[in-house]
This record gives structure tokens, sequence and C-alpha cells, in this order.
């Protein structure tokens, strides 16, 4: 396995269990421990690990992973969640898809559907249904942010402000014990709030790294979303949760990568 397919690996394994250690990396890739410790000291250069004794641990939960490593994570799990997902759009609606790499997924589930109007402050969804021709794709107003193609601030809530939608699909950088639905940007977070107010019906894509993930920025409660899509049973206190405020949860599996 090359450098390129190994670090975003080690991201997902630090942020599934909090530490990744040279031994086991290297056991589990079967190179040598003096590659292991390269892969780390580049990650750590760039920020996305921090160096201890025998191995790294994540940095502070205060910034998101790199986009491009995002796309590259889970993406089995990302396609199932995706496909079940689209599976409960129905024809002949109005939909928002927000930020995110596992909305993009959904948009890529959607090329078969007819007759939708989707509003999107995504660029990359918005490039993508441009292959559905009887999707009608409408861009909010934002300030663009380029390391995602996401479209965000003040101008972004004015546009979300002049619609109400039938369905948003949103995702989220993290999800707490107590259910909460977590991000990184405070701007970000201004527009998923305004989405959330918009849409008369809500739905999540989250897969399990978003459940050992911190972020510093409270968006919503899922017991203001109507269904979960994840790829792994979610942690016994969230689904207690759940239950209560009558939030579905679908599990969906990996999928093929």
């Amino acid at each position: 396995m090359t450098q390129t397919l190994r670090h975003p690996e080690i991201l997902e394994i630090a942020r599934r269990d909090g530490k990744v250690t040279v031994d086991r990396l290297a056991a589990h890739f079967g190179v040598t421990l003096q590659t292991i410790r390269r892969d780390l000291s580049d990650l750590a250069e760039a920020g996305r690990l921090e160096r201890v004794h025998g191995g790294a641990v994540l940095p502070s939960g205060t910034s998101n992973v790199a986009y491009e490593e995002r796309r590259a994570l889970n993406t089995g799990a990302k396609r199932a969640m995706a496909r079940a997902c689209a599976a409960q759009i129905p024809n002949g609606i109005s939909l928002f898809l927000n930020i995110g790499t596992s909305t993009e997924a959904v948009a890529q589930e959607l090329l078969h559907h007819t007759d939708l109007l989707v509003i999107t402050n995504n660029m990359n969804v918005a490039r993508i249904l441009t292959a559905n021709p009887d999707c009608e794709v409408i861009l909010t107003g934002g300030q663009l942010r380029r390391s995602d193609g996401g479209l965000i601030g003040a101008l972004a809530v004015e546009s979300i402000r002049a619609f109400k939608f039938d369905l948003a699909v949103i995702g989220c950088s993290a999800l707490d014990a107590e259910g909460d639905l977590l991000d990184f940007d405070i701007q970000e977070v201004g527009v998923s709030r305004a989405i959330l107010a918009q849409s008369r019906r809500t739905f999540v894509v989250a897969d399990h790294s978003k459940f050992s993930r911190k972020a510093p920025a409270r968006i919503a409660s899922l017991s203001a979303v109507e269904t979960l899509f994840t790829d792994q049973p979610v942690p016994p206190p969230v689904a207690e949760a759940c239950a209560g405020w009558s939030t579905r949860i679908v599990v969906t599996g990996a999928g093929p990568r």
C-alpha cells in the first residue's frame, strides 16, 4: 500500500481509537517501523496528528480534516448510506443538500430521480446533479469556502430563508453522546440551523467515525431529525435518546469500497 493510501487509513484509525502506535500500524500495513514513523512525522507536520512516545494522537478538536482526506474516508459506508437515504427521497419534491462528502454521495444516488428541485450551498452537489436533466438545481449565495466548495455566511442564510423545502439531507462533523450534531465552522453552523428551520423533514447522513470525533460548535439535537442514516450501530446512549425522540435510525453496513 502506498503512502497516499496509508495516510487516510491511519487518520481513520486514530479517529476511531484516539491513538495509533508504530508497532500496531506496522503490523496492520505489513511495512517497517521506519516507514510508519515517516508516515506519522508527515501527518504531524501537516497538523493532522500529534506525535507522542511510540505513536501519535489526534490534535485538539478545533479544526476539521482536510476535504480530500474526508472524501477518501469510509467511501463504501458513504455509498451504502447514500443509497439507503436516496431510496427514501420521493420524486417530485423540493430538497436541500448541504456541505459534505456524505451529502455529495447522496447527490450521486439521485441521478435517476425525476422532477426534483434541489437547493444547495454545495458547489460539488450542484456539479454532480447537472447530469440529471430532470433535476432543477438552485445554488444559494454566500462566501465560497475554497477548501470544499461550500457557500457559507450571512448571504447563504438569507438565501435559504427564501425557501420552504419538503426535505433536507444534511451531514455534520461530529455527533456526541448526548445526540447533538456538531461542527467546526461557526458560519456553517448558522447555515445548518437555517436549513433545519426551513425544512419540513430532515435526514442526517453520518458514518460511524462521527461518533468518535469532537467539534466545538453545536448545530442542533437529533431530536429535530426524522431519520439518521449511519453505517454501524450507534452508541447505546444515543440509541436510547433517539428512541425517546422518535428519531429513526437506519444502519446500512459498511458497503463495498
